[in-house]
């Protein structure tokens, strides 16, 4: 885009340092390789974007993997490259490889702000007023298109029940702040699959990207909770004068489809009870 910012949005690559498989079935190292091959016919990227749940298993390890794979591929087209934090990555790791948490960037006069909405230990997400007085400040002056935000646990209900315990926890403050300042644009991932919608009293536009690792199916009939093989990435394209357009695309693999996982009631009310934010609250 001549006047915007066209962006690579992945998220949820759940990689590991030793190279083990997710639930002993998935390589998220291949699937998110597949995903960068595809990602590679876009004619031009101004920022990656990687919004959080990078590791599975918090390793300084896994973190290079991601980075060598990432950063080469941005250079290579003169991009930015933003990460955030997630429910499964692991601060010290994280921050010895990719950097800090939270980071504040300009990229072709867009300000990009990542924030931190991780809870030690669980899976929810939640903003104090730390984190809040940090964006606001962030936001203080306008830059000259406005801000993108980047967190991993997105400001919008989720899709599937499996997410209710693991969402954000009381995402108004942030939209409030957002809403007071530039922001045009926030992007998430969190819940493995595509979501386009917006929050706020602005109404922002919110993208939510589908994971790398594995998706989640959204017309699986409740209780029950599936995800299915698959990865792909969100084509984002923000306008200096404000529209939104984002596509979704898939990295296709042959064994797309196939049952991941599939939790009964059960099974998410012992996930909601290990790492659920009703639990915890």
């Amino acid at each position: 885009m001549t006047d915007g910012l066209r962006i690579l949005h992945l998220s949820d690559t759940h990689l590991y340092g030793d190279g083990r498989l997710q639930y002993g079935l998935v390589d998220t190292l291949a699937a998110l390789d597949r995903v960068l091959v595809r990602a590679g016919e876009l004619e031009g990227v101004d920022l990656v974007v990687a919004s959080g749940d990078l590791s599975d298993d918090g390793t300084a390890a896994s973190y290079r993997l991601l980075q060598e794979r990432l950063e080469p591929w941005a250079a290579e087209r003169g991009a930015v490259v933003a990460y955030a934090m997630g429910n499964h990555d692991l601060p010290d790791a994280f921050e010895e490889v990719l950097g800090p948490r939270e980071t504040t960037l300009d990229v072709r006069g867009f300000r990009v702000v990542t924030v931190d909405t991780t809870v030690a230990r669980a899976g929810y997400g939640l903003i104090g007023d730390e984190r809040l007085a940090r964006l606001r400040e962030a936001l203080a002056e306008p830059s000259a298109h406005g801000t993108v935000v980047v967190l991993h646990h997105p400001p919008v209900p989720p899709t599937t029940g499996l997410f209710e315990t693991l969402r954000l926890v009381d995402p108004e403050p942030l939209l409030d702040v957002c809403s007071a300042g530039d922001v045009k644009l926030i992007l998430a991932g969190h819940y493995h699959h595509a979501l386009f919608t917006s929050a706020g009293v602005r109404a922002i536009p919110v993208v939510v990207a589908p994971a790398v690792a594995n998706t989640t199916d959204v017309l699986w009939p409740p209780p029950r909770e599936r995800a299915e093989r698959g990865a792909g990435f969100a084509l984002v394209e923000l306008a200096a004068d404000g529209p939104v357009r984002a596509h979704v695309v898939r990295a296709p693999a042959a064994d797309d489809g196939e049952t991941v996982y599939d939790l009964d009631a059960d099974a998410i009310a012992r996930i909601a009870a290990d790492s659920g934010w009703q639990v915890r609250a």
